[in-house]
């Protein structure tokens, strides 16, 4: 499950020459010419992680186009990815510590935005010294081609049919739209989707490093962007410096069964947010327990179906809303001020704010939604029989309601998908891999914490610092534990923790960022300090 979020898409296509699929050109990779970038809004950096506002000072920002393969066993033809360049201010016959890629996850996540950010909050004495790196992977926004399938405004009008079909009929409605959304993307990109793999898009990171002329690169990969990251470390294990693996994809499951075991990660982190809100009843008025907060949630989704909230919010997009909040603590706040305003007093104007925030689809989020799909359904092997996914969402539903159906519909084209998976990349060790730096938070619901340890196990030389909590994204996010390692382990690849690791548990732990408080608790402290 990818929180669906903003990135940058363009319409524009590259030119067409005879007998190359539309998109595609049949010539030499380009080198890199660095220039100003094209002025665009800002977007989201994280797939699900809130990003605090960067510090001031950041560095001159330069974009470039590269051309890779479409497929590496045939390299004449090309596709384009978008890049851009922080470029740190030490010699690089002195100081300089090479380059430092960067990937936010998804897959379908635009890499630029998040290198700025990365540029933003290193230490003066390390953001110095490396050039950072993002991209726009293969099918991402200003890469061309820019995957997209169908018209957003029609496919995403809410409200949308109930995520949880309560009769056949329902059901069949929702596997009409996945079956839609898969034959609408195998009409346009027959050509393109047998190519969107996570191993492609690790082979596009080593043309970039070759692009940039360097022997070796640093890569700092969040959530899938961790897969991302292992997968390049096994195909280009001696061309790895540094590798940062933060909230980690547990590579046993790619991808069908990691989603089984996100449904039960998200339905504990949404109960921890449901006994978050009855710890503040006195704000929110919903109930002194986790039971009874529980309990008006879900008369609350039962009453959208029927009532959506504004004509917008129902209960599809009241998934898609308290999904965020899995993500990061953040936004409960947020969430529950709007579970409220709409329980206690009928006001739908908070839910509908909420609603814009986090969770209403355009353009820039369907291109997110097609890549993620290209690349999960191309990965790996998905059920095609629809009788496995009823029978395992049925059973799942009963233990973990909040996520089960709404992810398994999210994943659902991948049964009807014109590419057939697999097999995944194997994830395994090398002598010449240098030691790795993981870091999860233990309660986090997208990566849950079994594949650190999965990881760890196969990486010999890694090291684990989790963090208590679940949010999703800790490196560079506000916790100066974590960023301490992050910073020594960058400067010259020390590890955390003792110098021989833990067999069973993580090397290092570092305190979490304290719990959120309502804000209008919030407020009043911040009357008191002035």
């Amino acid at each position: 499950m990818k929180r669906v979020v903003g990135v940058v898409a363009v319409a524009g296509m590259l030119a067409v020459t005879v007998g190359v699929p539309q998109g595609a050109v049949a010539q030499e990779r380009d080198e890199l010419v660095w220039g100003p970038c094209p002025d665009k809004p800002k977007t989201a950096l994280f797939d699900g992680a809130l990003t605090p506002p960067a510090r001031a000072g950041e560095g001159e920002v330069e974009c470039a186009d590269l051309r890779v393969p479409l497929d590496y066993a045939n390299p004449d033809q090309t596709i384009s990815l978008a890049l851009n360049r922080i470029k740190g201010k030490a010699s690089r016959d002195h100081n300089h510590l090479g380059v430092l890629l960067v990937n936010p996850g998804g897959p379908g996540a635009s890499g630029r935005n998040l290198a700025k950010y990365v540029a933003t909050q290193l230490p003066d004495h390390l953001a110095d010294r490396f050039d950072v790196i993002g991209f726009d992977p293969r099918g991402v926004g200003e890469s061309e081609p820019a995957l997209r399938c169908v018209d957003p405004a029609k496919y995403y009008a809410a409200p949308r049919p109930d995520h949880v079909p309560h009769n056949e009929r329902e059901e069949a409605v929702l596997i009409g739209r996945a079956r839609q959304y898969a034959t609408a993307c195998g009409n346009r990109w027959s050509w393109l989707l047998p190519h969107m793999s996570t191993e492609n898009s690790a082979r596009d990171m080593d043309a970039i490093r070759e692009a940039l002329g360097e022997p070796e690169i640093s890569f700092l990969g969040y959530s899938y962007g961790s897969y991302l990251g292992a997968v390049y470390a096994t195909l280009f294990p001696d061309r790895v410096k540094r590798l940062i693996l933060d909230s980690v994809v547990d590579p046993r499951g790619v991808w069908y069964d990691a989603n089984l075991s996100q449904d039960a990660a998200f339905d504990r982190r949404h109960q921890d947010f449901l006994k978050w809100t009855a710890r503040h009843n006195d704000a929110y008025r919903l109930g002194g327990t986790g039971r009874a907060v529980s309990f008006a949630w879900y008369a609350m989704r039962e009453r959208l179906r029927t009532r959506p909230a504004g004509g917008v919010v129902g209960p599809s997009e009241l998934d898609d809303i308290y999904t965020v909040g899995g993500y990061s603590d953040v936004v409960w706040p947020q969430l529950a001020k709007a579970f409220s305003a709409y329980v206690k007093r009928g006001d739908t104007a908070p839910m509908l704010a909420a609603y814009r925030r986090h969770a209403e689809n355009d353009a820039k989020a369907e291109n997110g939604y097609a890549v993620y799909l290209g690349i999960q359904c191309r990965d790996a092997a998905w059920p095609r029989n629809w009788s496995q996914w009823r029978t395992d969402m049925s059973k799942l539903h009963v233990k973990a309601p909040f996520l089960a159906w709404p992810n398994a519909w999210y994943n659902a084209p991948c049964a009807f998908w014109p590419e057939k998976g697999g097999p995944p990349v194997r994830i395994q060790d090398s002598q010449e891999l240098p030691p790795v730096m993981l870091v999860q938070s233990e309660r986090d619901a997208a990566t849950p914490y079994q594949g650190a340890l999965q990881m760890r196990r196969l990486f010999s030389g890694s090291r684990l610092v989790t963090v208590p909590g679940g949010n999703h994204g800790v490196t560079l996010g506000g916790n100066r534990c974590v960023d301490r390692y992050l910073a020594a382990y960058l400067k010259d690849g020390s590890l955390p923790g003792p110098a021989e690791r833990s067999l069973t548990g993580p090397d290092a732990r570092c305190e979490g960022n304290p719990e959120p408080v309502p804000a209008a608790r919030m407020a009043a402290r911040a009357d008191l300090s002035r």
